[in-house]
């Protein structure tokens, strides 16, 4: 009978260890040391073979009994250390339904984005083409096909960034080749590329982003964003390139803003202006942001020069065209009546937010 009592000894110690067991590990280890290959209960039931015939009938059925007692009281624990943990994670995350949920902000473009979009929509809507171009030019693409002189004020290392200068070594380079490179100050270029691939009629736009070495202040600077278009066709006229810039401005500022032509020189137009719209704050009789004068300078344009269009292999006597080109951060501070241009480049959520 030295069997029955083992066999009762070690249900005892299974359920006096399982209430001491605080974690499925501890509980692992318990039940290896009783049910496992080399646990204490495998090894009494090993040693089935030596109980007498006549009680091995009997002492089977206990140990059996004790095998299932065990396995089940384990399997009841296991599920009471996961309840446990469920219950002490429920507690460490516990959420307050009642407070206010966080707000989560959409995300939207940068203004400069949105106001560049909407013109090329605008455009768009007349048949136009969206055309873009590389960042860093030759003076060619961006100087001396647009027919700006070689001693032009623009050219000048003060007002352009020259990345590669290819003069001779050794010598001072007063003048500039056509072959040296530099960040477009301009996104011009653009259009004497395609000018060059493809023969006309062409109504085409070039946005994108142009670099000059200017000081950033209230209207003006270093890296800003310009919107240029070209047309060449049969019969343009300077009353088409009117007609569309007004058209223009009257869907970008609105359907009630008069617009003012002015002349002016530009080396790639002849004849060049300058276009005004009235002024959105006081209706165009005159306040402290249109300087009194009742009108707000928006763009350059005029018609394309005939030098220019012989250096991109066109007859200026078969065909003209008109150009223009507009900032889109001016357009941005006219239509919002920004004091300060900087503060489209400062990333400050507050001013953002409002657009």
């Amino acid at each position: 009978m030295a069997m029955s009592d083992d066999l009762k000894q070690i249900e005892a110690q299974v359920q006096e260890g399982l209430a001491k067991v605080a974690d499925p590990k501890a509980l692992d280890a318990l039940r290896v040391s009783v049910l496992g290959r080399k646990g204490s209960l495998t090894a009494l039931m090993h040693m089935m073979g030596k109980v007498p015939p006549e009680e091995r009938p009997a002492m089977g059925k206990l140990a059996n009994t004790v095998r299932a007692n065990v396995d089940m009281a384990i399997t009841k624990r296991a599920e009471e250390l996961k309840r446990e943990a469920m219950n002490r994670r429920m507690s460490a995350e516990a959420v307050d339904v009642t407070l206010p949920g966080r707000r989560l902000s959409p995300g939207t473009q940068h203004l400069i984005n949105q106001i560049r979009e909407e013109m090329e929509d605008i455009f768009c809507g007349l048949g136009y083409t969206v055309e873009d171009g590389p960042y860093v030019e030759t003076t060619w693409y961006n100087f001396t096909a647009l027919n700006a002189p070689e001693d032009h004020p623009s050219r000048s290392s003060k007002d352009t960034f020259y990345v590669v200068d290819n003069a001779p070594e050794g010598k001072e380079h007063h003048v500039l080749g056509e072959s040296d490179v530099l960040l477009r100050t301009q996104t011009s270029g653009v259009q004497v590329h395609v000018m060059e691939r493809q023969k006309p009629p062409i109504y085409m736009i070039c946005p994108g982003t142009v670099f000059r070495p200017d000081t950033a202040d209230a209207n003006h600077l270093p890296q800003f964003t310009q919107v240029e278009g070209l047309v060449v066709d049969k019969g343009i006229t300077f009353g088409d390139l009117k007609g569309t810039l007004d058209y223009f401005t009257r869907e970008i500022f609105g359907k009630d803003r008069a617009t003012r032509y002015r002349p002016h020189f530009f080396p790639f137009t002849e004849p060049s202006c300058e276009v005004d719209v009235s002024c959105g704050v006081c209706g165009g009789k005159g306040c402290r942001f249109c300087k009194g004068t009742g009108w707000l300078e928006i763009l350059g344009c005029g018609m394309v020069d005939p030098n220019v269009l012989r250096n991109c292999g066109i007859d200026p006597e078969e065909y003209s065209g008109f150009a223009f080109g507009i900032g889109v951060e001016r357009v941005a501070a006219l239509r919002y009546d920004l004091p300060d241009l900087r503060m489209l480049m400062t990333g400050d959520m507050r001013f953002l937010h409002q657009f």
